[in-house]
């Protein structure tokens, strides 16, 4: 693994087909496959889980046009940094930016930590960064792996699949089976692929992305068309005093997981071409045609199954597939849901490694993970430090209590994010923006105001889970006062 001088700023490789394709592969995948029966489990009504799902798709179209003017306003300034008066091709929305100078310049890889950094300082950056590492990835990475491996053994005859499901090893919170040990397999294998180069990688995940879209597409019309549903299970009335209890934001929370990704493109900032059209807009488009798609999916659950038939599965997709179309049906789909997933993991781990790449660049995380191979030009002891925490995950968590743990840490720190954007807009209100935020200053207050939300019903239901969250974040005060101190003292 060769590194040299030559080789320590990423390349911009990556166009608006390929943002907008990472932003969706992102997004769509363990969510939507396994979520809808916990939410219908603590809400018991239809219609509130549609509304559910409409209400975080609308937070998170928030969040992406928040994100987008931050992405564009980087980008916009840095390349005035270099020419001086922004008036030339570099700094012209739809126009090329001087991508060696401006790499070399700021490596604007590592999506939410650059942002929190440049609003709040290295301190508060370094906290995102490193939840990042802990919660934005490695551990969905642990979680679409785990989803992975369930779907997959789905495949196989039902007692055949009962004897490789079963723990043959469990010593308190450890525990290893064949899903665990496939779930660890595949995690290797995508690394090892996003290891190997950018084009690669982004090959694999469009083909995997196309293919899951397509499938979605498929099941939601085949469905619709031939599938043997009823509008019945539509008839239960919404409650409005529903939506202010705290099995109302408690699903939220599962569905901001759900929705987790759709940031995915501010985090190879450094990789996009032309960052400050393309990743305003490929944030934007990616994020509504994954709530349109989410929607969809879940109108398709209801008129498949009951509320008391989804409540509580896990493999929700394959349920409702095999009340729709019959028990033969269930093998398939299953392979084809566990095909999807393989994208929303190849996904988050192109995504992941280059925020701690970011960080260690800015000498706040250990030096060896800033580190670029220099014949891969990718950040390949980034990939392999997060391959060995999603993989220590997946043994030591279970899968609904890893989603609780993201939901809220992520929740925390999308919303400092946007707090940080409003705050440079009070702060420097003269500096250019290349992009503005639709709505604003409704939109990310909107987007706040969720957010809070969310995170006040999930300390008060889900203590234990939220003290996990926080105590991540106390971790991280901890580490980044150990670089601090070591970064003074050299």
């Amino acid at each position: 693994m060769k590194d040299t001088p030559n080789n320590h700023h990423l390349k911009r490789e990556i166009g608006l087909f390929s943002a907008t394709i990472l932003v969706i592969a992102n997004m769509v995948g363990t969510g939507i496959f396994t979520t809808s029966g916990f939410i219908m489990e603590e809400l018991g009504n239809p219609q509130a889980m549609l509304l559910c799902w409409l209400v975080g798709g609308i937070f998170a179209l928030c969040g992406a046009l928040c994100y987008g003017e931050f992405c564009a306003k980087r980008s916009r300034q840095y390349a005035e940094k270099i020419c001086g008066k922004g008036n030339c091709c570099c700094c012209n929305r739809g126009g090329a930016l001087c991508y060696g100078e401006l790499g070399a310049m700021f490596p604007r890889a590592g999506g939410e930590y650059v942002f929190l950094r440049e609003s709040f300082g290295k301190g508060m950056g370094f906290l995102s960064g490193w939840i990042s590492l802990i919660v934005g990835f490695s551990a969905p990475i642990a979680a679409a792996a785990i989803a992975f491996a369930t779907y997959f053994f789905r495949i196989l005859p039902a007692s055949f699949s009962a004897k490789l499901t079963a723990p043959f090893l469990e010593i308190g919170i450890l525990a290893i089976s064949p899903i665990t040990m496939l779930a660890i397999t595949v995690i290797i294998i995508f690394s090892l692929i996003h290891y190997h180069s950018v084009f690669l990688g982004a090959r694999v995940q469009n083909s995997l992305t196309v293919f899951k879209i397509g499938l979605i597409i498929v099941f939601v019309t085949a469905g619709f068309c031939m599938g043997n549903g009823s509008t019945e299970n539509f008839s239960q009335g919404l409650e409005i005093s529903l939506i202010f209890q705290d099995k109302f934001a408690i699903s939220l929370i599962f569905i901001t997981f759900a929705y987790s990704g759709w940031n995915a493109a501010a985090y190879l900032g450094g990789e996009i071409k032309n960052p400050v059209r393309n990743i305003p807009l490929a944030l934007f488009t990616g994020t509504a045609l994954v709530v349109c798609l989410y929607l969809l999916l879940n109108i398709i659950y209801i008129y498949a199954l009951s509320p008391g038939e989804m409540s509580g599965v896990l493999e929700i997709g394959t349920k409702s597939a095999v009340s729709l179309f019959g028990d033969n049906i269930s093998r398939y789909f299953s392979g084809a849901i566990a095909i999807g997933i393989l994208s929303v993991l190849s996904a988050m781990i192109m995504a992941g490694p280059r925020v701690y790449y970011a960080m260690a660049r800015d000498g706040v995380f250990f030096e060896l993970f800033g580190k670029i191979n220099g014949l891969r030009q990718t950040p390949v002891y980034a990939i392999f430090l997060q391959a060995v925490i999603a993989i220590i995950m997946v043994i030591t968590a279970s899968f609904d209590k890893l989603l609780l743990y993201i939901g809220f840490t992520l929740s925390l720190c999308a919303m400092l994010t946007v707090v940080g954007m409003m705050l440079l807009r009070i702060k420097k209100p003269d500096l250019k923006r290349s992009y503005k935020t639709f709505g604003y200053p409704v939109t990310p207050l909107l987007f706040i105001l969720g957010n809070l939300w969310i995170i006040y019903f999930c300390i008060k239901s889900r203590p234990i889970t939220s003290l996990f969250g926080l105590g991540t974040i106390g971790l991280g005060v901890l580490v980044y006062s150990y670089f601090r101190r070591k970064n003074r003292s050299a």
